[in-house]
């Protein structure tokens, strides 16, 4: 399965706790964007704070208040009002229960200062310091202390409705939630914080979005890899194609995600996307290649073989052999898809390999070898890398996009713990259960070669 395009979530995911997009975050979407992969976010926040992630990370796009609002670096892609009826009840029902209400419009939240309070970095670092058993007398000190200095001014926001609102955050502990839902259950109610919720139109969600971002720019939802931490992320990581919780992450997300990485301080991003090999994470050892197809593989050997050499050295004669046996079974398996499955032509194609090695051996033993170990090994090997561009020079085809597929493919066999499974007695290594489903390559290698095949199509 080839990852084409990766979402995150902003609180939590993209930032650290310092409200910073750490370097190993913006290494790894720089390495994406190189490579041709789409990023973007998904978040309850509004389209006037993301527009400067969009602008300086060369994001994408974005999907906004929780997949009302989706834009990207220039223009508006969808957008979807929630009903003035709707909002009005909100209001009336924040003045009489005495809770602070904000509406979300294009420019941001306007409203309730405890929810600006809340929505800053310093309501965000006390949201993740202060144990959830607090929530209650945290919410209450917040609103006796800021109704003391500025009430809210409920009339105001009848004005302000009067303009395109796309969310509503209203402060409400999570505990409030059943009776929201029963008193408006025509909206979608959803949360990233334990202090406030998320009041947006029924059937929106982050998910939704980044659906609809999929008709648009030609990827499928199984094609897709999110990050995220709280509750208004569990839909969208349970549902595209690899879902990673943050470590510092609601028990609830950690639970329901694929894969739970480092927390938002730890490199987590980073750690996950080399995980799933969508990027190569630099180690501190070692050497790193201008080829980054060689850096991806080593990622893989790295996680597979707990071990990877950095100094050049010889295969010896048994290891030659093991090497050389999957190359000859991957050109045996590219004959018999020249033979069309016709069992007389591939009997045929499998006697004439063997004349071939026949005639190789001969040639290659009645030369005269001045050249080391090593540099006869190393000569062989690029040569092969050379004929296997060749082959895809005239066929046609650009091998980049299958050689992503096939390498997440073969990272995909990491099974949910981070460490390879081998069988106890062919010591072969083993696929997770949903391996097929999730990363066998074929179908989007089809669906890659007939891409590519209409692209050059259209050069004609």
């Amino acid at each position: 399965m080839a990852i084409k395009a990766v979402f995150f979530d902003i609180d939590g995911t993209l930032l650290n706790d310092r409200k910073r997009v750490s370097k190993s975050t913006e290494k790894a979407i720089q390495q994406m964007k190189e490579d041709g992969i789409l990023v973007g976010l998904a978040t309850g926040r509004g389209p006037g704070f993301v527009q400067p992630f969009l602008d300086n990370l060369g994001l994408d796009f974005a999907v906004t208040y929780n997949g009302q609002y989706i834009l990207s670096r220039d223009r508006v892609l969808y957008q979807n009002q929630l009903p003035k009826s709707t909002i009005y009840n909100l209001i009336r029902y924040a003045g009489k229960s005495r809770k602070e209400i904000s509406l979300g419009t294009s420019s941001g939240l306007v409203g309730s200062n405890i929810i600006s309070m809340g929505t800053s970095r310093f309501g965000q670092w006390v949201s993740r310091k202060v144990p959830k058993s607090w929530t209650k007398a945290v919410e209450g000190s917040f609103k006796t202390l800021i109704r003391r200095f500025k009430p809210q001014n409920m009339e105001a926001l009848k004005t302000i409705m009067r303009e395109p609102i796309f969310q509503v955050v209203l402060v409400a502990t999570k505990d409030e939630t059943p009776d929201l839902e029963s008193r408006f259950p025509h909206v979608k109610i959803t949360r990233s914080s334990p202090y406030s919720t998320d009041i947006v139109s029924e059937g929106q969600s982050k998910l939704k979005g980044i659906k609809y971002l999929g008709t648009l720019f030609g990827f499928e939802l199984s094609e897709v890899m999110a990050f995220g931490d709280s509750d208004n992320d569990l839909e969208m990581l349970s549902d595209v194609g690899i879902g990673v919780a943050m470590g510092n992450g609601e028990a609830a997300v950690r639970e329901g995600a694929r894969y739970v990485t480092d927390s938002n301080n730890q490199n987590g991003i980073a750690k996950a996307l080399a995980h799933y090999g969508v990027i190569h994470m630099d180690t501190e050892s070692g050497f790193d290649s201008k080829d980054d197809n060689f850096n991806k593989v080593r990622d893989f050997h790295q996680l597979m073989d707990g071990e990877t050499n950095n100094t050049p050295r010889v295969y010896d004669i048994k290891e030659a052999e093991h090497r050389s046996d999957f190359k000859i079974e991957e050109i045996v398996e590219f004959v018999y898809a020249a033979s069309g499955g016709d069992s007389e032509k591939f009997t045929q194609a499998v006697e004439a390999l063997h004349k071939a090695v026949e005639k190789a051996a001969v040639k290659i033993s009645s030369k005269e070898h001045p050249e080391t170990t090593l540099v006869g090994q190393v000569d062989a090997l690029t040569d092969l890398l050379y004929l296997t561009y060749g082959s895809f020079v005239l066929m046609g085809v650009d091998p980049k996009p299958f050689f992503d597929t096939v390498h997440e493919a073969n990272m995909g066999k990491i099974f949910p713990d981070g460490k390879a499974h081998f069988d106890p007695e062919t010591h072969k290594i083993l696929k997770p259960d949903d391996w097929e489903e999730r990363f066998a390559p074929e179908p989007h290698i089809k669906r890659e070669l007939d891409r590519q095949i209409q692209k050059s199509l259209q050069r004609k």
